[in-house]
């Protein structure tokens, strides 16, 4: 039987006309509104949606009275006639855990309805995968009585890995993570958590939690870069995630054969360059935390692997023409930067006009990307 975390969701978050789904379609357009606008008023949602007001204001109470919504005092000044309440998600209605597999560390993240996440680190390199998972969830039974947070309030856990999709969640991870490779980890982590379990690649997680919290919120089609200890991506299409038919879209590092890959910007060459030049990198977070553009060998790597960067880029927007391409995982923004400058694209022009590029944007969410992304997973599949 296929795994489905969707038939494991306890039932006190489903809706009680049908227990297959938390919201109906027109539940979650109204969401997503709030999402956007919060703090909106009543006739504002309204007037925002294809729906009778009366169908709103049915929905706007149904929503308030399961708890995804509140319903807060009118705005002062709104204008004439009866004052209309002001629309806000709860942010206690349900939280959810995300949790990013690194060669060298997890990330986790503990997410609300609404309202700002909470990120942490834990160190898990040369560990293996159940002393790793014992020390994952001590680290989160830590966070849940810090916030105070019950534990039929979560909704689920999502698993952002590196690596790429063999089917269902199998994945093959880079050989420091061997022991999470070629095992369904969906089942494996819904038994040991007690919860729904949603499995992704990493960088696809990273690009889920851009397109919520990021440059989605104004940008609705992106490529978005990973850089971590090796190198990939996601893509981001009309607000939603494109995973491909096997769920490997923006496995990027593919478009060249194995030589090739050696002069591809995976933040573990560039380590090996500083170490070759007498630098001692303990991790990739070090390097996001204490890099610096003068740095011996630098300059040289960058150097190295433009030629791929920008054959990549002219890829992404030739064949999905984004409106952004990002640069995100675990690269420093003065990094990215320097990467961002050495970009050409091929647009010669005809009659005097130039094909429209993408923007280059540095992602700005802080903490651990690929783990917000993960917690913002389930939201995104079942809500938004």
């Amino acid at each position: 039987m296929t795994y489905d975390p969707v038939s494991l969701i306890s039932p006190r978050f489903l809706r009680s006309s049908d227990p297959c789904e938390i919201v109906s379609d027109n539940e979650r357009a109204l969401l997503r509104l709030a999402r956007a606008y919060p703090g909106h008023s009543r006739s504002e949602i309204a007037a925002r949606l294809p729906l009778a007001q009366q169908s709103v204001h049915r929905i706007i109470d149904a929503l308030a009275e399961r708890g995804l919504i509140l319903l807060g005092s009118p705005r002062p000044g709104t204008g004439r006639g009866q004052p209309s309440p002001t629309v806000s998600l709860n942010p206690d209605f349900a939280w959810t855990v995300g949790l990013s597999i690194n060669t060298d560390r997890a990330g986790l993240c503990l997410m609300p309805f609404a309202g700002p996440s909470e990120t942490v680190s834990i160190d898990i390199g040369g560990q293996g995968l159940s002393e790793s998972l014992d020390r994952i969830q001590d680290r989160l039974a830590q966070l849940l009585d810090q916030r105070g947070v019950a534990a039929e309030k979560i909704l689920g856990l999502s698993l952002g890995i590196a690596g790429y999709r063999i089917e269902g969640t199998t994945y093959n991870a880079p050989l420091p993570l061997h022991d999470w490779s070629l095992i369904e980890l969906g089942p494996l982590l819904a038994r040991r958590f007690n919860l729904p379990v949603w499995v992704e690649n990493g960088a696809s997680t990273a690009a889920v939690g851009e397109a919520m919290l990021g440059v989605g919120r104004h940008i609705q089609s992106f490529a978005y870069l990973s850089f971590n200890y090796g190198f990939g991506g996601g893509l981001i299409l009309n607000g939603e995630l494109y995973a491909g038919s096997n769920g490997n879209a923006g496995e990027f590092s593919g478009i060249v054969d194995v030589e090739g890959g050696k002069r591809r910007p995976a933040l573990q060459l560039l380590i090996a360059r500083l170490e070759a030049e007498g630098m001692h990198v303990p991790s990739l977070e070090w390097l996001r935390r204490n890099f610096r553009p003068d740095w011996p060998g630098v300059e040289a790597w960058v150097d190295d692997v433009t030629p791929f960067t920008n054959t990549l880029l002219n890829a992404i927007w030739s064949v999905i023409d984004p409106q952004a391409i990002v640069f995100g995982g675990e690269v420093p923004r003065k990094l990215a930067d320097m990467l961002i400058e050495r970009v050409t694209f091929n647009n010669s022009p005809r009659y005097g006009n130039r094909r429209r590029t993408p923007k280059l944007i540095v992602s700005d969410l802080e903490g651990e990307p690929s783990a917000v992304g993960a917690a913002a997973l389930p939201f995104k599949t079942c809500v938004f």
